[in-house]
C-alpha cells in the first residue's frame, strides 16, 4: 500500500503522509496541510478525524472488536478484575501478583476523604443531580491537593495522584448515593476488595457491614470493566483536551465527568429505564410499542438498541448480558419494569426487523437493567458509568502528556457577516 496520499487543490500537488496503525488502520497525516496549502479540513463533530496515536484501546465498530492494551474485552472480563484492568490502562501492562497487591494496598490507604468535604454536601441544593456533585467533589480534589496542580509532576508525585483519585472517587460516589436518601455516610473498609468496599459504602448500614453477594460483586467489577475505556469519545477527547493545557489531573477528569453527563452519551442507559417505565405506564403492551419502533413515520425508537460506534454487535453487551441474567436469578427482583426489558430483549433478539438492521440490545440496555434490580435511581446511573470510566480518563490524560502532545486547537470555517460598521444606538 501506498505510504502517500496525494491532494490537488489549484493545479498544485500535495503528498500527504499514511500512517498505518497496528491494527492496520489508516490514515492520512494533514498535520502540515495548512503549511502547504492554506486549508484545513471540515468534519463536523470529528467523526473522521484522528486527534492522536494511542495504545491504549483499539475499537473496530465494523466486525464488534474492542481490546484494552490488545487484550479482548471478553477474556478480561471472563478472567480480570476491574482493579487489575485499571492498572493495565494506565500503566499499560497487566500487574504481576506483587504490583497487584501493592496497587489494591496503595489505593485502600487513601479511599478516606477530608472531612471538610461532608460540608459541600450541606451547600448542595436538595434536588441537585447527582452528576453535578460529582463533578463538582472530583474537582475540589485540586484544592485539597495543591501539589496536583502541577501537570508535569515525577513519577512518584503523579503515581500519588492517580492513586488518590481512584481510591476517593469510590467513597465519592458512595457518599453521593447516601446523601441522596438523607442516609449517614459510611466510611471505608480497607479489609474489602475495592468493589465490595464500594458496595458496602453504598449499601451498608451504619451498625454493621453489609454481606454483599458474590454474584453482585462479579456483576459490578465487569459493569465497570466494560466501561473502563472506549476509545476517542466525547468524554475521553474532552480530558485530552482540558488536560492539553496543562491542567491538572483531577480538573480535567471533571471536564470528562461533565462531559459524560451529557443524555447522548453517559445517559443512555439512563434512557432505557426511562422508556420502559413509559411503556409500563402505558399499559405494558411491548408489542405496540415495537411495531412503534418499527413505524417510520412514528418518532419512538428503542433506547439501548443498535450502537453509533459498533455497526454489527456490541461486543460488551453478549458480555454484561450473562451477569445481568445472574443478577435477577440471583436477587429474584419482582419489577414490572424488568420484565418488560426481558420481553423487549426477546424481541430484538428474535424478530427479523431488528436482526436485519443489527438492532440488538446494547451494554447500556442491560446495565441499565442491573442497576435498577440493584436498587440505584436511575439518576446515579451516569455516576457509575463515571466510575468505571475513571481508569480510561486517567489513561488517556497520561498517554497525553508522556506523548508531549500540543495544546488542542480545533479551526472553524467562518459563515458570518463581514465588514460591517458600527452605527450609535440612536441610528439603529
Amino acid at each position: 500500500m501506498s505510504t502517500t496520499a496525494t491532494l490537488n487543490f489549484n493545479n498544485q500537488e500535495i503528498e500527504l503522509p499514511v500512517i498505518t496503525g497496528t491494527e492496520q488502520e489508516n490514515a492520512i497525516d494533514i498535520s502540515k496541510l495548512r503549511d502547504q496549502t492554506g486549508l484545513i479540513t471540515l468534519d463536523l463533530g470529528y467523526k473522521n478525524t484522528g486527534v492522536t496515536k494511542s495504545a491504549i484501546t483499539y475499537l473496530d465498530g465494523e466486525n464488534g472488536i474492542l481490546k484494552y492494551r490488545g487484550y479482548s474485552i471478553e477474556e478480561l472480563a471472563q478472567k480480570s478484575s476491574f482493579i487489575e484492568v485499571a492498572y493495565l490502562l494506565i500503566y499499560g501492562e497487566l500487574p504481576t501478583n506483587k504490583q497487584l497487591a501493592d496497587f489494591q494496598f496503595q489505593i485502600s490507604r487513601h479511599t478516606l476523604v477530608h472531612e471538610d468535604m461532608k460540608k459541600f454536601f450541606d451547600g448542595f441544593p436538595s434536588k441537585s443531580h447527582p452528576m453535578g456533585q460529582l463533578s463538582s467533589l472530583i474537582c475540589s480534589l485540586s484544592s485539597f491537593y495543591p501539589e496536583s496542580l502541577d501537570s508535569h509532576q515525577s513519577p512518584e508525585e503523579l503515581n500519588l495522584t492517580i492513586t488518590k483519585l481512584l481510591a476517593k472517587m469510590s467513597t465519592i460516589v458512595s457518599w453521593i448515593y447516601k446523601k441522596s436518601l438523607g442516609h449517614p455516610v459510611l466510611y471505608p473498609q480497607n479489609k474489602l476488595d475495592y468493589v465490595s468496599n464500594f458496595l458496602n459504602m453504598t449499601f451498608g448500614q451504619r451498625t454493621e457491614d453489609v454481606i454483599i453477594d458474590p454474584v453482585v460483586v462479579e456483576a459490578m467489577n465487569v459493569l465497570l470493566m466494560l466501561h473502563a475505556d472506549h476509545e476517542q469519545n466525547c468524554s475521553t477527547s474532552t480530558v485530552r483536551m482540558v488536560g492539553s493545557s496543562d491542567c491538572n489531573l483531577y480538573a480535567s477528569v471533571s471536564a470528562g465527568i461533565s462531559a459524560l453527563w451529557g443524555p447522548l452519551h453517559g445517559g443512555a442507559n439512563q434512557s432505557v429505564i426511562t422508556m420502559l417505565e413509559k411503556i409500563k405506564n402505558d399499559g405494558g403492551d411491548t408489542e405496540k410499542w415495537i411495531n412503534k419502533a418499527k413505524d417510520k413515520e412514528d418518532p419512538f425508537r428503542l433506547m439501548g438498541f443498535g450502537h453509533r460506534v459498533y455497526k454489527n454487535f456490541d461486543p460488551r453487551a453478549k458480555i454484561i448480558k450473562k451477569a445481568c441474567d445472574d443478577v435477577l436469578a440471583k436477587l429474584g427482583v419482582n419489577d414490572p419494569i424488568l420484565a418488560i426489558a426481558k420481553k423487549l430483549e426477546e424481541a430484538a433478539l428474535s424478530d427479523p426487523y431488528f436482526i436485519e438492521r443489527k438492532l440488538y440490545p446494547n451494554v447500556d440496555f442491560y446495565s441499565g437493567i442491573i442497576y435498577r434490580a440493584l436498587g440505584f435511581p436511575t439518576d446515579m446511573f451516569t455516576v457509575l458509568f463515571a466510575l468505571g470510566r475513571l481508569p480510561g480518563w486517567i489513561a488517556q490524560w497520561k498517554e497525553m502528556h508522556e506523548n508531549k502532545e500540543p495544546i488542542g486547537r480545533p479551526r472553524q470555517v467562518y459563515v458570518g457577516e463581514v465588514n460591517r460598521s458600527y452605527k450609535a444606538i440612536a441610528s439603529r
